[in-house]
């Protein structure tokens, strides 16, 4: 039974990494693990990456190594293979998704998710749980052999959702437009998580947890609403 915490950010404005999830973090892998195997792919500065998460993860009371210190593919999916708990950090969700490309990892996560080891993902982490990235919000700073990720729920989010702003100034195309216009392309639905809210996977059940509500789209409805509390109606066996 796949068991994923998915979070929209890493930080909230007046926190520190990982503070306003931190117990959800806690609750998901209470029992089931002691070590957690990060992945740092989205950040430039993996070393600096992996020491933030080590010092975060040790202060809820968890060990953390990092993927890229295994630098043979074959050393790092076995290191998949063997982890107890897998926590996929924010970045770049192109570079993300190139780096498990490049070192033969989706197949692996995938598998061990399935089978239920506990997955956390923040943004890029979250975007790459998906069917595809194609609703991030990150530039394409490099280009994966395809948009396709690792297809653990069956819809789409965008993290960082933001609400148009009634005061700006800005003519630019709102967050909403943006995946309207992917629904005018694609079929699967998208959750738009705003900051402070996460998406917590249980088998085939899906509650929004945290600070903040979530705006889901549907092809061909109007957006609804979503607070925390509310379990997501669509997706698995629909």
């Amino acid at each position: 039974m796949k068991r994923l915490l998915l979070v929209s950010s890493s930080t909230l404005h007046g926190g520190g990494y990982l503070d306003h999830c931190a117990e959800e973090i806690a609750d998901l892998l209470r029992g089931s693990a002691r070590t957690v195997l990060f992945v740092p792919y989205a950040l430039k500065n993996r070393e600096a990456y992996a020491a933030k998460a080590r010092e975060r993860f040790r202060a809820i009371g968890l060990e953390l190594a990092s993927v890229h210190e295994f630098v043979a593919k074959e050393a790092a999916r076995a290191a998949v293979e063997k982890a107890e708990a897998v926590f996929v950090g924010g970045g770049n969700t192109f570079r993300l998704l190139a780096a498990l490309y490049e070192r033969d990892l989706l197949g692996t996560i995938r598998a061990r998710a399935e089978a239920g080891m506990p997955y956390v993902g923040s943004s890029a982490g979250t975007n790459v749980a998906c069917p595809t990235i194609r609703t991030t919000n990150d530039m394409p700073i490099l280009w994966p052999p395809s948009p396709e990720a690792l297809g653990l729920v069956p819809f789409q989010v965008n993290p960082h959702y933001l609400d148009p702003d009634p005061r700006s100034t800005h003519a630019g195309e709102t967050r909403e437009q943006r995946i309207r216009e992917f629904h005018e392309e694609n079929d699967p639905p998208v959750v738009g998580l705003r900051e402070g809210a996460m998406l917590r996977v249980e088998g085939t059940s899906v509650l929004l947890k945290g600070r903040a509500g979530a705006r889901v789209f549907e092809k061909g409805k109007e957006p609804r609403e979503l607070a925390p509390g509310d379990r997501v109606e669509f997706g698995f066996g629909t």
